[in-house]
């Protein structure tokens, strides 16, 4: 690794995170990065894979110690994420350790985090989350997918899409529309089993980038989940998924930073040793400012990341924060997948070189987990949100007025 790359950084300065950093990386060069390919062609990483990443303890790191966890902060989490994809590393474990583990820990019953969490920090069980629908996108509010209470348990249908972690989940937290059309009617959460009857899923999607990082669609007809499923308190799904996602987001962030990380330093070494004009191609000028530009953005980036981190682990990062992280690291992060992309040439466009799958997956970033539309509108929400505080407290006076 060019150490000259990074700053000095304290969030993952103890010896207990160097010796779990070392450990990832030589597992993953061990057991994921000779199998990329054959996980491509089969569109998910296995999931005798993922039972290894669960002996290892790389799963689930914040969960406590009472459900089969390390019990260490979110810090490990985010070392996690940021060094399997410095080495090039997606499979879903993002979705699974940092949404949908945290959710149960927070909302679930003792029954449920006992059924589920000691599981997912082995790898034997791997949760996906279900919100995005067809036809809805990134308005939660107005999802389709119905859970009618039917006494004893729920009859969900539905169907939703882009689920990471879909086609190989063994469970599902699924965000449904309860009491449909009554004055109770609301968003809950449910944890639906994939043995259930009725639920089925599609195959992989074929994407651009991240190709074995399964995604696909979910289906639910007549589906009867018991009421034991029922995560936190009916009602409440969309409260509880506003207030889980500045975790989500800060996690991409700090993917597209470890992206950005690995692109540049396979982007210094590639210069150094090919040549062009009887000279290296680091030699020449352009090539030098344009990885001056590079490396001085990553700096800047990780800074306010790892502070990010510290108020991840202090439970005190805002919507906003997290927004503004999201937004424009994954901005960060196509930009300097570009611009490297560019010093390897023609190369650059052969999907044999990790260049060109890191510029494949980079694009998603700016999609998944809400778009950079939506964090433009979170943010500036935050930016006015005294001034229209004001406005309606003016409205409500003058109406009392009349």
């Amino acid at each position: 690794m060019y150490s000259n790359i990074a700053i000095q950084r304290e969030i993952y300065g103890s010896g207990e995170h160097q010796m779990v950093r070392q450990a990832l990386i030589d597992f993953l060069n061990q057991e994921a990065i000779p199998y990329q390919e054959e996980w491509e062609q089969q569109k998910c990483a296995p999931k005798s894979f993922w039972q290894k990443m669960g002996e290892q303890g790389f799963l689930c790191m914040d969960i406590p110690e009472q459900y089969g966890g390390s019990g260490f902060d979110f810090s490990f989490n985010a070392m996690i994420l940021e060094e399997s994809r410095r080495l090039g590393i997606d499979f879903g474990q993002a979705v699974h350790s940092d949404i949908v583990a945290p959710y149960i820990l927070r909302y679930g019953s003792e029954e449920q985090k006992q059924q589920y969490l000691p599981k997912m920090v082995t790898g034997e069980l791997v949760g996906s989350i279900g919100m995005t629908e067809p036809s809805v996108g990134s308005d939660l509010k107005a999802l389709k997918t119905v859970a009618e209470d039917k006494g004893d348990y729920y009859l969900v249908n539905g169907s939703k899409t882009f689920i990471t972690n879909g086609y190989v989940c063994d469970f599902v937290c699924c965000a449904v529309r309860t009491h449909k059309g009554t004055p109770q009617e609301g968003i809950s959460l449910l944890l639906i089993d994939k043995e259930l009857a009725g639920f089925t899923t599609g195959q992989p999607f074929e994407k651009i980038g991240i190709k074995y990082q399964d995604t696909c669609e979910l289906f639910f007809e007549d589906v009867k989940v018991p009421k034991s499923k029922l995560l936190g308190e009916e009602g409440m799904g969309f409260k509880y998924m506003m207030s889980d996602l500045p975790r989500e987001r800060v996690g991409i962030a700090i993917e597209s930073l470890g992206s950005a990380l690995g692109v540049l330093e396979k982007t210094l070494e590639y210069v150094t040793e090919r040549k062009a004009f009887g000279q290296a191609i680091a030699d020449f000028q352009n090539t030098q400012f344009k990885l001056a530009d590079c490396a001085a953005e990553v700096q800047v980036y990780q800074a306010f990341l790892d502070r990010c981190t510290e108020l991840q682990v202090q439970h005190k990062l805002t919507t906003e924060q997290a927004s503004i992280a999201k937004l424009k690291a994954t901005e960060m992060h196509g930009k300097i997948v570009d611009e490297c992309l560019q010093l390897f040439g023609g190369y650059g466009f052969i999907c044999e070189y990790e260049v060109a799958r890191a510029y494949a997956g980079a694009r998603v970033a700016r999609i998944y987990g809400g778009t950079s539309e939506i964090m433009k509108l979170i943010i500036s929400r935050g930016l006015f949100k005294d001034f229209y505080r004001a406005k309606q407290q003016a409205k409500r006076m003058a109406a009392a007025t009349h």
